[in-house]
């Protein structure tokens, strides 16, 4: 058995390592190798001083005896209070309880009592020579008294007990056992109306840009494919998105910057569609502690190529000639942001102690993927990018001097249009992201991953569909600069995610 860590029951991401607690512990601490995985997820396993035997019961076995100080007693009595649990390990399959008990006494003036378990009692299932399931429990043993008024030190005794039950169930389902543990709460579930909702959704998109634009838009081109007689005939006069065919390809300000979001864009859809993807093979399960974690990284320095080649590829197609500034813009465009921040929360749960803190071979073995990996491929994809674009094949050619532009009503303003291209997709994917933001941010195990790639792809569906109609109705309006807004309109979702996020994670928290 390994012990792992302690933390408040209401707050995940602040976790300790079991042995700051005043428990029983060796005289030398030994500590399992753990994968990239599970340190980023917090896990700092160390062996414990329980002796388990295969298949053989123990009876309030003596495991150590303790003498708690003064100071000891105080702490203890702080964890008992905000709730902190334990988390234990048996051949892959996590342990969790309480440490100890609060009961609520008078309410004026308040007063409470403080209990420490010092017996637990596991419970172990196997099938022929392999474990199944494993809990633990505290019941039918007296927890002992943490007075708040000790002085001195007090002496307290941790027994255990063990108890092997044989089971029928086969090992290959023992993840099922593990998905009916009730220790967290539980409320991932397939919600179909919400799933029925977004195709609905979907499907009236699609229509719209495929049918109303397609009608539209051919009549348009056989209006403007007409000859000057038969426009005389018409007695009209151009308007809308054909008076601007030579403004229309001007290209954007900003290009390096521009070209270096479609690039990072580019690695994070296949990113996501690859982590989908292994998920579905089912390469992530809930015995591999960690194991998302370690393909992400993984996957994100190996598809840095793509962001290379694209940003490269687009910024030459714009006539860009600072391709070595692009590629270097292009790496830390989200690499840079990613590390201050990381850099502020490793500090501080580093100042406090938590295993949530990063250990300083981990962070040598991220530099080094990065600069080893990602960066050295980024630079590759963007020699490529550069070498193999062609030159921009645009329809009409471009006047030097642009048009000057009409005012716009409010409603078809930049803003307006982030408005609707940010709501439309975040209302395809709300009830989806609450739990993917529910098992990032809480405790959550995720399972519904073939829910996850529908929605995945309502989400990329809606967006592409958001955007395009966006653009020709700004177009439309005489208005050539969408290479921006196309970004920020269907980008803005992004936006309506991160204050979800900061909800999920304020109830979680309180």
């Amino acid at each position: 058995m390994y012990v792992n860590k302690v933390g408040p029951y209401f707050n995940p991401h602040e976790t300790y390592h079991y042995y700051s607690l005043p428990v029983c512990r060796p005289e030398k601490i030994e500590h399992k190798s753990l994968s990239l995985g599970e340190v980023l997820d917090g896990d700092r396993m160390a062996v414990s001083l329980y002796e388990i035997l295969f298949k053989k019961d123990e009876e309030r076995k003596t495991l150590c005896k303790v003498v708690l100080k003064e100071a000891d007693v105080q702490q203890l009595r702080s964890a008992i209070e905000d709730l902190y649990y334990f988390e234990f390990a048996i051949d892959q399959l996590p342990l969790r309880g309480f440490i100890g008990r609060l009961e609520e006494g008078s309410f004026l003036p308040h007063h409470h009592e403080v209990y420490l378990w010092v017996h637990l009692h596991f419970n172990i299932e196997y099938n022929g020579d392999q474990i199944i399931a494993v809990n633990v429990s505290t019941k039918e043993h007296q927890p002992v008294k943490m007075d708040e008024d000790i002085h001195g030190s007090i002496n307290v005794t941790f027994t255990y007990s063990v108890k092997w039950f044989k089971t029928d169930l086969p090992y290959e389902q023992r993840a099922k056992r593990l998905s009916d543990n009730r220790f967290f709460p539980k409320t991932l579930e397939i919600h179909w109306l919400s799933i029925i909702n977004s195709m609905v959704l979907v499907f009236l998109l699609i229509g719209f840009v495929v049918i109303i634009l397609t009608r539209v838009l051919k009549n348009d081109f056989a209006r403007y494919n007409m000859d000057d007689e038969e426009l005389d005939d018409l007695d009209q006069d151009d308007n809308g998105w054909k008076t601007i065919h030579t403004d229309v390809f001007r290209f954007p300000r900003y290009k390096s910057l521009f070209c270096s979001i479609l690039g990072v864009g580019a690695q994070f859809l296949a990113l996501a569609t690859g982590i989908l993807l292994m998920a579905l093979c089912g390469l992530f399960n809930v015995h591999k502690h960690g194991s998302m974690n370690t393909a992400s990284v993984i996957l994100y320095a190996f598809t840095s190529w793509i962001a290379g080649y694209v940003s490269s590829r687009m910024y030459k197609r714009m006539n860009g000639e600072n391709w070595v500034w692009n590629v270097n813009l292009t790496t830390c465009l989200f690499g840079a942001p990613f590390f201050v921040i990381w850099s502020v929360e490793n500090t501080v749960a580093w100042a406090y102690h938590s295993t949530q803190a990063l250990p300083a071979t981990t962070i040598i073995l991220l530099g080094a993927m990065w600069i080893f990996g990602g960066y050295p491929l980024t630079v590759l994809g963007g020699i490529f990018g550069k070498n193999f674009a062609g030159g921009f094949d645009a329809p009409c050619r471009t006047k030097n001097i642009p048009r000057e532009l009409p005012e716009v009503p409010w409603y078809r303003s930049a803003f307006a249009h982030m408005l609707i291209g940010g709501f439309l997709p975040f209302s395809a994917i709300s009830v989806e992201l609450y739990y993917i933001f529910a098992t990032v941010w809480g405790r959550e195990q995720y399972t519904l991953y073939g829910v996850l790639f529908v929605v995945f792809g309502i989400l990329i569906s809606v967006t592409m569909c958001v955007s395009i109609a966006l653009t020709y109705f700004q177009l439309s309006t005489e208005d050539y600069r969408w290479w921006w807004r196309s970004i920020f309109s269907a980008g803005s979702t992004g936006a309506s995610s991160y204050s979800t996020r900061s909800s999920t994670t304020s109830n979680a928290r309180t």
